[in-house]
């Protein structure tokens, strides 16, 4: 299977499939942070490519809720964040999971398909989840382990935050490799 792993440099989704036998590669304005194939660019540029699945991991800075306070100052942003989400779920592939926290795309575009957690494939951390589907079924939870502990949410500010908050987890990483592959 052909897999484009949108917005995303890190490799943790993309090695995954790979891992699991699959011709993956990662696509990001940034240069991946591990080896393996990465397009370094726009998404839209290689949407039509051929691809039978797109896992997309659009930014989440001027869609999430958890930044409402200042929605007021990024009309312009966010009209732009939406405008490229809906290109990403449009996009022709098959198969398509769009993943992003709480955010405006469930009240803007549709609501998401299903809400996961860390917690439910092996990671002991909240961080609310929402999954946009297009010809997937819902992602199984693999290891409902305890904990539920909101590192990522109180993660202290640092220069590299966004990045490290936009990380997938590897067990979410696994699981839908293993369930969409």
């Amino acid at each position: 299977m052909r897999v484009l792993v949108a917005c995303e440099f890190s490799g943790v989704v993309r090695d995954a499939f790979r891992r699991a036998g699959h011709f993956a590669v990662s696509c990001d304005i940034a240069p991946s942070e591990t080896l393996g194939y990465h397009y370094r660019g726009s998404v839209l540029d290689i949407l039509t490519d051929g691809w039978d699945l797109m896992i997309a991991h659009p930014p989440c800075t001027h869609l999430a809720v958890s930044g409402a306070r200042w929605f007021k100052d990024k009309q312009e942003e966010q009209a732009e964040a939406l405008a490229f989400v809906q290109a990403l779920l449009d996009a022709p592939i098959p198969k398509i999971a769009l993943e992003n926290p709480v955010s405006i795309i469930s009240s803007r575009i549709r609501r998401p398909d299903q809400i996961i957690q860390p917690w439910q494939f092996g990671h002991g951390e909240t961080k609310k989840t929402c999954l946009w589907l297009k010809g997937l079924p819902l992602l199984e939870p693999t290891d409902i382990v305890d904990g539920r502990e909101a590192r990522i949410h109180r993660m202290p500010p640092s220069a590299d935050r966004g990045r490290l908050r936009s990380i997938t987890y590897q067990g979410i990483a696994d699981a839908m490799a293993a369930q969409w592959g």
